[in-house]
């Protein structure tokens, strides 16, 4: 075990198996085949971090191994070869490449669970600081430097992606025309790195890189992504097809994840947890800087103060709330690709997210680990940052009212 003492954590996960509302898990009989999980470095892994680390993949008789992957796209490339059985993944990505926005079209990478709500935030360079955090001043800096012939470039970190369509989101409801800025691709380690160089003048991505952005005084945090959409879906643990059929070892996996949300959703553990994924072999980024946006003090940067986002910090568990995968927030991101131009022609909405999320999967397992699911699959979401609402049931009404 890395960066944390064995015995602290013998302590700690008794008095948490004794303490916690989430049921004792039954451990499940042995695997002989090693299961390889992809992550990327992000503060939002640490689920599949922290269940390899506490020990609870043998718990539940899956040999696993964690495995850093450089980028989405090798992510992406790894469930597809099958190097790779299951990885913490952009919950948007399955959907991107089924419809060829990130990838070749009709690839299936099923949905067994969500691995966090919020914790995202877009970062803008230190030259849009008299914006602050008003998305109409920061339209207008765009809109003249746009006039100037000075275009800004944002980043993200993968087509589709979540961090796509929180910038797209962003954008739109700012008003900022999105054919007159450039938007690149970067992985999320590399963000801070390629904003010091000048290569974009804000990106959105997944914490550590908003935090430690903030620390190194190359911008500050403009909206996080829970004031676009409180409780968004965000990573999720996202399969090889061939894997998904390995029922019994999917389920050890599930569950160990599940016991680990459980653990991370304890304030007390947050320390212990942000220190665990600093190190190098994880996340590479400084232990204070994870653990103060877990906990939801964020200094915003750039001398604009201190924000506590409490009760809609970075969620691993949220007593099961988080990690059911529901089929209306797989519409939701289906129908931002019409809307933001991704694709030219609605698809089939209902025939994508039955392909991909895997609901009754994670209700066999919920149900073995006496987790209660959520009866809001198909409901409709109010967005946080524009109170627009989205009814899964009838994109193409939401399409027809909310045009770019």
């Amino acid at each position: 075990m890395t960066e944390i003492n064995r015995r602290t954590f013998l302590k700690t996960t008794a008095a948490v198996a004794a303490s916690s509302s989430l049921p004792l898990f039954n451990t499940a009989k042995a695997q002989s085949k090693k299961i390889t999980i992809g992550f990327i470095a992000l503060t939002d892994c640490a689920s599949v971090v922290m269940a390899q680390e506490l020990g609870y993949f043998k718990e539940f008789g899956v040999e696993v191994e964690v495995a850093k992957q450089a980028s989405w796209a090798a992510t992406r490339d790894g469930l597809l070869t099958g190097d790779l059985q299951a990885a913490h993944c952009l919950f948007g990505m399955p959907f991107s490449v089924y419809t060829g926005v990130g990838g070749m079209a009709g690839k299936e990478l099923p949905i067994a669970m969500i691995l966090n709500n919020n914790g995202q935030a877009i970062t803008l360079e230190k030259e849009f600081k008299s914006a602050g955090f008003d998305p109409k001043k920061v339209k207008e800096a765009v809109d003249a430097r746009v006039k100037a012939g000075k275009a800004p470039t944002f980043a993200m970190t993968f087509p589709g992606g979540t961090h796509d369509m929180w910038l797209r989101y962003w954008m739109a409801s700012s008003g900022i025309d999105q054919s007159k800025v450039g938007i690149i691709t970067i992985p999320p380690p590399q963000m801070v790195a390629n904003m010091k160089v000048g290569n974009m003048d804000g990106y959105s991505v997944g914490e550590p890189w908003n935090g430690v952005g903030v620390a190194q005084g190359v911008g500050f945090t403009h909206i996080t992504s829970q004031q676009i959409w409180r409780h968004h879906p965000e990573k999720a643990l996202v399969l090889n097809k061939e894997f998904s059929g390995r029922k019994e070892e999917l389920k050890g996996v599930m569950r160990a994840i599940l016991k680990a949300s459980a653990w991370l959703d304890a304030a007390k553990n947050r320390k212990a947890a942000a220190k665990t994924i600093g190190s190098s072999r994880y996340v590479n980024a400084p232990a204070e800087v994870i653990d103060a946006r877990l906990a939801g003090i964020y200094d915003m940067g750039e001398g604009l103060g201190t924000r506590k986002f409490l009760g809609d910090q970075m969620a691993f568990y949220r007593g099961g709330q988080t990690n059911f995968p529901r089929k209306g927030h797989a519409i939701w991101f289906l129908a931002q690709y019409v809307r933001f131009g991704l694709l030219k022609a609605a698809p089939d909405y209902q025939k994508i997210a039955d392909t991909l999320i895997l609901d009754d999967l994670y209700r066999e397992v919920a149900k073995e680990a006496g987790i209660k699911v959520p009866n809001d699959e198909m409901s409709t979401i109010q967005m946080t940052l524009d109170k627009v609402v989205f009814d899964p049931k009838n994109p193409a009404a939401y399409l027809a009212k909310n045009k770019i």
